[in-house]
């Protein structure tokens, strides 16, 4: 297919995973009301962000991914919708806990899941003490409308990330998001280098990206965070064509000819004239 609407969902969430899930979904039919075919909410939209203190009772709320309720719930929307949703979620496998995103075709069948790979650890961004790093590598997952690739949050910052779902046929990247303030310093926003970082990914691989981000003061027993929003959609030039500020409340929609991007990505030469031999000091 080559023209491809995609869809960002930008929103507050609650610590109830029910009403999470119920305004989710509101938004991804919205979404479907604006023919998306794929949809990406935020990440961990399952409760507020947790990781901004450790304390174990939020092991408890991790689950399989098949059993997860925020799977269950979307990849059977997707299948009602017939549109594709890279759903974030805190999975349970065996004694290992990972921050995962599962693809749910346009049948409604999770195609497998992704695991993340660069796991943070920073005052309001505790993911090492609930997360193992992600052990699937990175993919791209040829969907019903398109091949994707999905990265999540920190992943977002690594360029090697984006390169390697690229090189695997991604006609899109995909990054479910939650960061905002930082605790030891409350006067930085690190919001334009934060959306800088994966327009040049856009350039690089002349990809288009789409990055879904929260909003809203959250606070987990006394740690306080705001979410700064500015979710955002790049065409593969690296400029944005669908953005929020850091309150919007909604879906970012945009189109993209895939045809005439895998044109243009030809044309420009990157995967061309890379010398993939030369880089091997990447992985010393």
């Amino acid at each position: 297919m080559a023209k491809l609407t995609v869809a960002a969902i930008q929103t507050a969430y609650g610590p109830d995973i029910a009403e999470n899930i119920a305004k989710t979904e509101l938004f991804v039919r919205e979404a479907a009301a604006l023919d998306a075919q794929i949809v990406l909410p935020s990440e961990l939209f399952q409760g507020i962000y947790f990781c901004s203190r450790q304390d174990p009772k939020w092991f408890a709320t991790a689950y399989p991914t098949r059993e997860h309720p925020c799977v269950r719930a979307l990849a059977k929307l997707a299948g009602e919708l017939g549109l594709v949703i890279p759903i974030s979620f805190f999975e349970k496998d065996g004694p290992a806990y990972y921050n995962s995103v599962a693809i749910a075709d346009a049948d409604g069948e999770v195609l497998g899941v992704y695991r993340k790979s660069h796991i943070p650890d920073g005052p309001g961004y505790q993911e090492k003490y609930y997360f193992r790093p992600g052990n699937t590598g990175f993919k791209a997952w040829k969907t019903r409308f398109a091949t994707i690739g999905v990265g999540i949050c920190w992943d977002q910052w690594f360029p090697e990330a984006a390169r390697a779902m690229a090189l695997q046929g991604a006609d899109v990247l995909f990054y479910p998001t939650a960061i905002g303030s930082e605790p030891y310093d409350t006067a930085l926003d690190t919001h334009r280098r934060w959306q800088r970082a994966m327009q040049g990914h856009a350039v690089s691989n002349v990809i288009p990206v789409v990055a879904a981000n929260r909003i809203g003061l959250e606070d987990n027993d006394g740690a306080v965070q705001r979410f700064y929003g500015h979710s955002f959609i790049a065409d593969h030039t690296g400029e944005f064509v669908a953005d929020f500020g850091d309150a919007d409340e909604g879906m970012l929609v945009a189109s993209f000819d895939l045809a005439e991007i895998e044109e243009y990505r030809a044309d420009w030469g990157f995967f061309r004239d890379r010398r993939a031999g030369l880089y091997g000091g990447l992985v010393e």
